[in-house]
Formats: C-alpha cells, structure tokens, sequence
C-alpha cells in the first residue's frame, strides 16, 4: 500500500486536471504528501489520514502546473522528478503544510 500511495500522489500532480474546487484542492494534496514524503521522511502508509486531515484545513489556489510534471512512467515512479517539476510552487505547499499543522 505504501508503494500504492507513493504511485496515486505522483500520477495527481503530473496529471493536475482544470480550475475545478476539487482538481485544485487534489493538487495541492497530493503536492503536500509528496513534500511530507520526499523532505520529512513521513511513512506513506499515512497518506489517506494525512489527506483527511489535509482537506480540512488550508485554503488551496490553483496552481499553474509545470510544462514538465516529471516522467509519465508509473514503473519508475518519479518522485523526485515529480517533485522538482513542481520546484516553483514548493513554498506554497510548505504554508499549507504548516496551516494544516502538519509541519512547523
């Protein structure tokens, strides 16, 4: 399942959909959990309570996706590359975190 998480977050944000409340606050979640992830070393067998947590608590905006989202390939799962493609949105993600009370 941890594995799983890891594939569900990564293809979320290489694939962000529109301006819809919904595909907005999915973006911002699942870029959360992979900050929580890939910086803090939180276990990712967590990720379905954190994103309970998550959508309760920060207000999410849309966010301009990246022209590269990172390689669409789910055998690699591209983390890292994911991650980095989302570099100019990481301090937004990192206030959310913290208005959640995820990370102080």
């Amino acid at each position: 399942m941890e594995f799983h998480q890891l594939v569900v977050d990564a293809y979320a944000v290489q694939h962000p959909g529109g301006v819809l409340p919904q595909q907005v606050q999915s973006v911002g979640i699942h870029l959360m959990t992979l900050a929580l992830f890939i910086e803090d070393g939180t276990d990712p067998a967590l990720g379905t309570s954190l994103h309970r947590e998550m959508a309760a608590r920060p207000v999410f905006h849309y966010l301009q996706p990246p022209s590269s989202r990172g390689a669409l390939t789910y055998a690699e799962v591209p983390l890292g590359s994911v991650w980095s493609a989302w570099g100019e949105h990481h301090s937004t993600v990192d206030a959310w975190l913290r208005e959640s009370g995820l990370r102080r």
